[in-house]
C-alpha cells in the first residue's frame, strides 16, 4: 500500500478531513501517530465502533502507530445524545466497562513491532486535575459561540430537552485528550465518525491555540446507511454488539449473511481486508448470481473470524448447514444450537405433542390441517428427518441435548420447539 488516503477513499471511508492534502503529506513523511477514542457508555462496543477499529487497523497496516483510547473520564459523562441527557453510570461500572472495551479492541490491533499500538485512558490525565485548573488551563481556550455551533450541541439546544453543562463540556474534555496525546505521544491525527466531527475539531482547535506551530489533523468516516432505510448495525432483536454474550457469534454471522445485495459491496469495502481485486470479483459475482450470496458468505466468515475467532466461525457455519439438513444437528454444542435457534421462530412447550400440532403452534403453517397437508406432500421435517405419518408424535429420545426439536417446512422455513418439561 503506497497511499493510505487513496486506500481509504476507495473503501468509502473518508467523509471529512481538516486538510486532505496535508494529511496525505503527513502519511508520506510518516510514520503518523494517531488515535481514536471509545467511550465506555455500554458494556460492549457495537458495529459502529467496529468501523473505527478496523479503520485504525488499516492505517496501522500502512505503517503508522495507533493509540486506542478508552475514555475512563469521558465515559463518566458521555457525548451529547440527540434527544435527551444521558443517564450517568457510577465510576465503578465505568471502570469495569473500560476493561471490557479494551479487551475487545486489543485483538484487532498489533501491539508488537515498530508501529506497535498503545492503549491509553483519559482518566490518567483528568483525575488529578482540579476544577479550577481545568477552567483556567483548558476551558479558557474555548469560545462559547463556537461550542454552541457544534452540531451535537445545537441540535440539543433547539430541542425541548435542552442541554446541561455536563454534556456541553464534553467537547472540552475530548479536545484536551488530543492535546495530551500530542504532548505525550506525538499524536497528530484523530479519527472518528462524521457524527463526532465537532468533537474532533475541538481537539485540533485547542492544539492550534496552545501550540501555534503544531500541524495536526482530523479525519472522519461517513455514517453508514442501508438501502432499505433501516439503521445500520440494528436487527429486529436490537443492536449488533461485539460481545458474544450480548450478540451471539451465530447472530453476528447471520447479520452479514443477510446483508442486502444493494449494501454488500459497500460493506465489503468498509469492513473486509480482502484485496481490491478480490472485492471486485465478489461484487461481480453478486451482480451476476445474487442468489449464490458469495459476497455475503465471504464477508460473514471474515468478520466473524476477525471478531470471534476461527473456532466460533466454524461452529456457526456448521450450525447454519445442519439446520438445513447439510450436517448433523446432534454434533452441535448446546450453546451454538441454542444461539442459532433463538434466531428462528420458536415456542416452549411442557410436553411433546403431535407433529402437526407443533408445526401449527410455532407458526410454520396456518393450521393443523395445513400441517397435515405438508406432511402428506413430504415437506415436513423434524430434526432433518422427513415426517411420513400425519399422526406422528416425537419421542423424548429425539430431543437434541434433551430439550430441542428443529422443525422445517420445505427447504428454507425453520422453527424450533423447546421442551421445558422433558
Amino acid at each position: 500500500m503506497t497511499d493510505i488516503v487513496d486506500e481509504l477513499q476507495w473503501r468509502g471511508l473518508i467523509a471529512l478531513s481538516t486538510d486532505e492534502d496535508a494529511l496525505r503529506k503527513a502519511f508520506a513523511d510518516g510514520p503518523v501517530t494517531f488515535y481514536c477514542g471509545f467511550d465506555p457508555t455500554a458494556p460492549s462496543l457495537h458495529l459502529g465502533n467496529l468501523v473505527q477499529i478496523l479503520t485504525m487497523r488499516r492505517i496501522q497496516q500502512a505503517g503508522n502507530r495507533p493509540l486506542g483510547l478508552v475514555g475512563g473520564a469521558t465515559g463518566l459523562i458521555g457525548d451529547p445524545k440527540p434527544t435527551a441527557e444521558r443517564t450517568l453510570n457510577s465510576p465503578e461500572v465505568v471502570a469495569q466497562w473500560v476493561e471490557r472495551l479494551r479487551a475487545q479492541i486489543a485483538p484487532l490491533l498489533d501491539f508488537e513491532g515498530p508501529h506497535a499500538a498503545v492503549m491509553v485512558n483519559n482518566l490518567d490525565w483528568t483525575q488529578g486535575m482540579s476544577a479550577i485548573e481545568f477552567l483556567r488551563d483548558v476551558g479558557k481556550h474555548f469560545r462559547v459561540n463556537k461550542m454552541i455551533a457544534k452540531e451535537a450541541v445545537s441540535r440539543r439546544l433547539n430541542s425541548d430537552a435542552g442541554i446541561g453543562y455536563t454534556e456541553f463540556s464534553y467537547q472540552i474534555l475530548q479536545g484536551m485528550d488530543f492535546l495530551e496525546l500530542y504532548r505525550r505521544h506525538g499524536c497528530v491525527l484523530q479519527t472518528g465518525g462524521s457524527d463526532q466531527w465537532g468533537n474532533l475539531t475541538s481537539g485540533t482547535d485547542l492544539i492550534h491555540r496552545v501550540e501555534p506551530d503544531a500541524v495536526v489533523h482530523a479525519l472522519a468516516t461517513p455514517l453508514i446507511t442501508k438501502a432499505d432505510g433501516t439503521k445500520f448495525g440494528k436487527t429486529e432483536s436490537g443492536t449488533v454488539w461485539l460481545d458474544p454474550e450480548m450478540t451471539t457469534p451465530y447472530a453476528f454471522y447471520q447479520f452479514w449473511l443477510n446483508a442486502d445485495d444493494r449494501d454488500v459491496s459497500k460493506f465489503l469495502r468498509i469492513f473486509s481486508f480482502r484485496s481490491h481485486a478480490e472485492i471486485e470479483e465478489l461484487e461481480r459475482q453478486t451482480e451476476e448470481r445474487p442468489q449464490a450470496r458469495a459476497a455475503q458468505r465471504a464477508l460473514a466468515e471474515e468478520l466473524t473470524t476477525l471478531v470471534h475467532g476461527a473456532d466460533q466461525t466454524a461452529a456457526v457455519i456448521a450450525a447454519s448447514k445442519a439446520l438445513f439438513g447439510q450436517g448433523e444437528l446432534a454434533d452441535l454444542d448446546d450453546r451454538t444450537l441454542a444461539a442459532a435457534l433463538s434466531e428462528v421462530p420458536h415456542v416452549e412447550v411442557a410436553e411433546l405433542g403431535p407433529v402437526v400440532d407443533l408445526f401449527a403452534e410455532v407458526g410454520l403453517v396456518a393450521s393443523k390441517s395445513a400441517a397435515r397437508r405438508t406432511v402428506k406432500e413430504g415437506g415436513a421435517y423434524v430434526n432433518n428427518v422427513k415426517v411420513t405419518a400425519e399422526d406422528a408424535v416425537p419421542a423424548k429420545e429425539e430431543l437434541i441435548h434433551g430439550r430441542w426439536l428443529v422443525l422445517r417446512r420445505g427447504k428454507r422455513n425453520l422453527a424450533a420447539v423447546e421442551v421445558t418439561g422433558a
